[in-house]
C-alpha cells in the first residue's frame, strides 16, 4: 500500500496570506494555491479544510521522490525555520504551479482570440453592408 501524504503551507505574499496545499500519492505531487487575503487564524484554516479541501482544483501532477525517516524534532524545527525564510514553497511545488498556471493562459488566450476574431468579422461584416447600402443610393 502507497503512502499519501498531503501538507500545507502558509505564508505571506506582498499583500496577501497565501496558502499552498501540497498532495503526494504514488510518487506524484499535485499542488493548489489559495489566497487567503487577512492573516488566517489556526482555526480558521482548519475550518477552510474541513469545508473545502475537496473542492479545490490540484494542479497537473509532477513526478517526485518520497524520503521516509525518522524526524528530530529539532531538525523538523530548524527546517521549517528555513523553509519560512526563503520563500515558503519548495522548487517541485512551484513548478506545479506554473505548469497549472501556463494551462489556464494557454486557455485563456484561446478565449481571447476567438472572442477578438469574431469582433473583426463582426465590424468587416458591417462595413460590407455599409457598403452595399451606399452602392444602392440611399
Amino acid at each position: 500500500m502507497d503512502k499519501v501524504t498531503g501538507r500545507l503551507t502558509v505564508y505571506f505574499e506582498e499583500l496577501f496570506w497565501i496558502g499552498v496545499f501540497e498532495h503526494i500519492a504514488d510518487g506524484e505531487l499535485s499542488v493548489c494555491k489559495v489566497t487567503f487575503g487577512a492573516e488566517p487564524k489556526d482555526y480558521e484554516v482548519y475550518e477552510f479544510i474541513l469545508k473545502n479541501y475537496y473542492h479545490l482544483q490540484f494542479s497537473p501532477t509532477v513526478a517526485t521522490d518520497v524520503k521516509e525517516s525518522a524526524r528530530n524534532p529539532k531538525r523538523v524545527q530548524r527546517e521549517v525555520r528555513k523553509q519560512v525564510q526563503n520563500t515558503g514553497i519548495g522548487t517541485k511545488s512551484q513548478r506545479a504551479l506554473k505548469l497549472k498556471q501556463e494551462q489556464l493562459k494557454t486557455e485563456r488566450k484561446a478565449v481571447s482570440r476567438e472572442r477578438r476574431e469574431a469582433e473583426r468579422q463582426k465590424r468587416f461584416e458591417m462595413k460590407q453592408q455599409k457598403k452595399k447600402e451606399k452602392h444602392r443610393g440611399r
